[in-house]
């Protein structure tokens, strides 16, 4: 009999990688957006580090996280892709497939869309701009998060949901499910390309079944019926075949090989059961290790966003629920690490800035300002740059990560507190190179 934590893998459609980039940054799966018009008027030009090199046709000019396409009724609009959330920006590069950490929302946008509704002319112009309003309406009292970089995205599942009828997708202006009421539990977004290795999605490992349909699920936003759902999961399964050959980037600075090997034997004693192994050999397992076990801040484990019972049931019943189904469990997936170097802050709710401070939990600050920028990654720790938030008067309250707050802890995985400071050394040098 097999262990009971481990998750087994399960059949995916198969896709075509080269396609699956080409929809990825110029379809329209978001299903609305703003008038190109209206964007082009006041979005100003677009800096040379956020265009993707190589794009052609109309998304060419945009940033990394647009695309634009024409609607059904004509009009072109600019929307969101999946790399506004996929995609960021580390030591000065843009690298496709790591989760950004730096987003902002603790804002409510509602407004600026708001003024724009009374620009457009065009009466097809302004039925597309009206249509986007109306959604981020619905989703702004619910998704807004105490700290920039904390991202809402399960609760802005739950809310999509709860505003659709979940036969027909149809839209709802007055929401079909009670909605959320607790604030939005911060979560870390995973480097896309663990997901090769990975038998579910989702810290939890709710996310079972078909990916690409799970992966599609973004087009909850606008797509308002199921016709117009499964135009767009015809292309996800090659936007997953895509997500699949990306590979993490090198650690860019010198590592010890003599303290890297000798952290590697302490890897091997003291993490690989959870996190596997690396190199030629490499083996992982999708295992999800209990809450008591791991310790680290339950809310997200309890079920609360998209995964508490009425939002799976939407789910599970749903055009999305036919190949796939939410289905999340006691505890948290220990992913993958290659390229756990890249992936700072850690943890599922980036409570974490360095893997020192992972290793060694007397590092953490129980408040604290993240750096940003090129020049804030910390190689020696391997992570994020922080400061004291309370030796910082005046500072936004926006920019500080308080660990006191509901969903926001960083106690817990202190497995490294046992090790010896010389093991911890090794094992933070290992980790530079998987």
């Amino acid at each position: 009999m097999g262990d009971p934590d481990v998750l087994a893998a399960e059949p995916q459609r198969a896709g075509d990688a080269a396609r699956g980039w080409e929809a990825l940054v110029n379809e329209g799966y978001v299903g609305c957006g703003a008038p190109r018009a209206l964007y082009d008027r006041f979005a100003g030009g677009t800096p040379a580090g956020w265009r993707l090199p190589g794009r052609t046709g109309r998304s060419a000019d945009l940033p990394y996280f647009a695309n634009a396409y024409t609607t059904p009724s004509g009009v072109e609009v600019v929307t969101a892709n999946c790399l506004g959330c996929h995609a960021s920006f580390l030591r000065g590069e843009l690298v496709i497939g790591l989760g950004d950490a730096s987003a902002d929302f603790t804002m409510d946008v509602t407004p600026m869309i708001a003024a724009g509704a009374f620009l457009p002319a065009d009466p097809a112009q302004k039925a597309e701009l009206d249509k986007l309003l109306g959604r981020v309406k619905a989703l702004a009292p619910h998704i807004r998060t105490r700290t920039v970089g904390a991202n809402p995205a399960d609760h802005i599942a739950a809310v999509l949901f709860a505003h659709r009828d979940r036969e027909t997708l149809a839209w709802s202006d007055a929401p079909l499910i009670e909605l959320p009421t607790e604030e939005p539990i911060p979560v870390d977004v995973p480097a896309w390309w663990l997901l090769k290795k990975k038998a579910a999605m989702f810290h939890t490992g709710a996310g079972r079944g078909d990916q690409a349909r799970i992966m599609m699920t973004a087009s909850v936003l606008c797509v308002d019926d199921v016709a117009s759902a499964r135009a767009v999961d015809a292309y996800f399964p090659d936007i997953r075949a895509f997500i699949l050959t990306l590979e993490p980037p090198p650690f860019p600075a010198p590592i010890d090989a003599t303290v890297a090997a000798r952290g590697k034997v302490v890897f091997e004693r003291r993490c690989s059961r959870c996190h596997g192994t690396y190199g030629e050999d490499g083996h992982y397992e999708t295992r999800v290790v209990p809450l008591a076990k791991v310790g680290t801040d339950p809310l997200l484990a309890e079920h609360a966003g998209q995964f508490s019972a009425p939002f799976r049931t939407w789910f599970n019943g749903s055009f999305y629920g036919e190949v796939a189904r939410l289905e999340p469990h006691d505890g948290y997936v220990a992913p993958p690490l290659d390229g756990v170097w890249a992936t700072a802050p850690y943890f599922h709710n980036g409570s974490v800035p360095t893997l020192a401070a992972l290793l060694d939990s007397s590092l953490r600050r129980a408040r604290y300002v993240i750096g940003r920028g090129r020049d804030a990654y910390d190689l020696d720790a391997v992570g994020w740059q922080t400061w004291d938030a309370d030796a910082s008067p005046g500072i936004d309250p926006r920019w500080v990560y308080d660990a006191s707050a509901p969903g926001y802890s960083n106690a817990g995985h202190t497995f490294g507190d046992t090790l010896s400071a010389e093991d911890r050394r090794a094992l933070l040098e290992y980790l530079k190179g998987i």
